[in-house]
C-alpha cells in the first residue's frame, strides 16, 4: 500500500500552504520552503490536479500555478501561515528562557528539523505523530537527504489509544524539565473529551513551567460560520478528517485552569495578522474563529473535580 494514501490529507496540504507562502508572498511570514519538498510528487500532482477540476472557469492563473492559487485560496491558508509564524516566535521566546525540550504533537509535515535556526541548536525535538502519517514523514526526510540527528526523537503514537505521557515516556523526553509543546490544527478534529483529556496529558507529563501552543475553533462558528469555514469544514470531512468540536473563548482560561494550564494569551485570526502583518501586504484573509492560544503548566495538578 502506498503510504502517502493513508498520511494525513490535511498534514500534507498544510507544508505546502507553508511552502508556497515562504516562497510566492510579497512579504513572507515565514522561511519554509521544505514543504515541497517533503510532500510526494504523486501527492502534489493529486492536489494539482484536484485545483484542476474544481477550478472556477474565470480563474486568471496559469496550469502551472494551478496549486498555488488553491492553496492561497483555501479557507485555512491564512491561520496555517500566522499560527507558524506565532509558534515559531513563542518557542524562540522560550528557548531564551531556557527551555531546551520541544515536542511538536501531530507534528505531521512540520519542518523544524530540517531547518533548525541558530537559537533552537541545543533543543532536543520531539515529533509525536499517529502511525499513519510519520512512517511517510521520516520516509521523505531520507529522500530529501535530511540526516538523522541524536537531538531528534521520532515517537510514532496513536494518541486516541495512549497518553502522551506512556509515548513520550519510550522517548528520552525529561518529565523533569521545562518543555515547549505545539498542538497545531488538531483540536477541531477531537471531541470536546479528548481534547480535555489531552490537555491534561500534556499538564501531567511536564513540569512546571512548561509552555503550549495550540489552536482552536470558536465553537460558535461550527454552528453559524461564515461561507468560507463551512466549505472548508466540507472539503475536509470529505477526506475524512471532519470537524468535531471547538472552545468558547469567554470560557477558555477557567477550562485550561482546571486541566492543570494556565492561559498566557489567546488571540484570533484578526488579532494574528494586526500583530504580523499589519499593513496587509500578503493579501490575508483570516478568520475571526480561528484561535492561537499559548498556556503554561501549573505547579500543582487540578483536583480530580476541577
Amino acid at each position: 500500500m502506498n503510504p502517502s494514501s493513508q498520511a494525513s490529507r490535511t498534514a500534507l496540504a498544510t507544508a505546502l500552504m507553508r511552502s508556497i507562502h515562504s516562497r510566492s508572498a510579497p512579504a513572507p511570514l515565514l522561511d519554509d520552503t521544505w514543504g515541497e519538498r517533503l510532500v510526494p510528487d504523486a501527492v502534489r500532482t493529486a492536489f494539482r490536479e484536484r485545483a484542476l477540476v474544481r477550478r472556477d472557469a474565470s480563474a486568471t492563473g496559469t496550469l502551472e500555478t494551478a496549486l498555488d492559487d488553491a492553496m492561497r485560496a483555501n479557507a485555512a491558508y491564512p491561520d496555517v501561515i500566522l499560527r507558524s509564524r506565532y509558534t515559531e516566535d513563542a518557542l524562540q521566546d522560550a528557548v531564551a528562557r531556557g527551555i531546551t525540550q520541544y515536542v511538536l504533537i501531530g507534528a505531521g509535515f512540520d519542518s523544524f528539523v530540517c531547518r533548525v535556526p541558530d537559537w533552537a541548536q541545543g533543543l532536543d525535538i520531539y515529533e509525536v505523530d499517529h502511525p499513519a502519517t510519520q512512517p511517510l514523514k521520516r520516509q521523505r526526510l531520507a529522500a530529501c537527504g535530511v540526516p538523522p540527528s541524536a537531538s531528534v526523537h521520532f515517537v510514532e503514537a496513536d494518541l486516541s489509544a495512549e497518553s502522551l505521557g506512556a509515548a513520550l515516556a519510550r522517548s528520552p523526553f525529561n518529565t523533569t524539565q521545562p518543555a515547549f509543546f505545539s498542538w497545531l490544527g488538531v483540536t477541531v478534529y477531537l471531541t470536546r473529551e479528548a481534547n480535555l483529556a489531552a490537555l491534561r496529558d500534556i499538564a501531567t507529563c511536564a513540569a512546571h513551567g512548561s509552555e503550549l501552543v495550540f489552536t482552536y475553533i470558536d465553537e460558535a462558528a461550527l454552528h453559524a460560520g461564515p461561507e468560507a469555514f463551512q466549505k472548508l469544514r466540507s472539503d475536509v470531512a470529505a477526506v475524512g478528517e471532519e470537524f468535531l468540536s471547538g472552545f468558547d473563548p469567554k470560557t477558555l482560561g477557567p477550562l485550561l485552569r482546571g486541566t492543570g494550564l494556565e492561559l498566557l494569551e489567546d488571540i484570533d485570526g484578526h488579532a494574528a495578522l494586526a500583530r504580523y502583518d499589519p499593513a496587509g501586504r500578503n493579501g490575508l484573509q483570516p478568520a475571526g474563529a480561528a484561535h492561537i492560544a499559548h498556556a503554561r503548566v501549573l505547579s500543582a495538578a487540578p483536583s480530580p473535580a476541577a
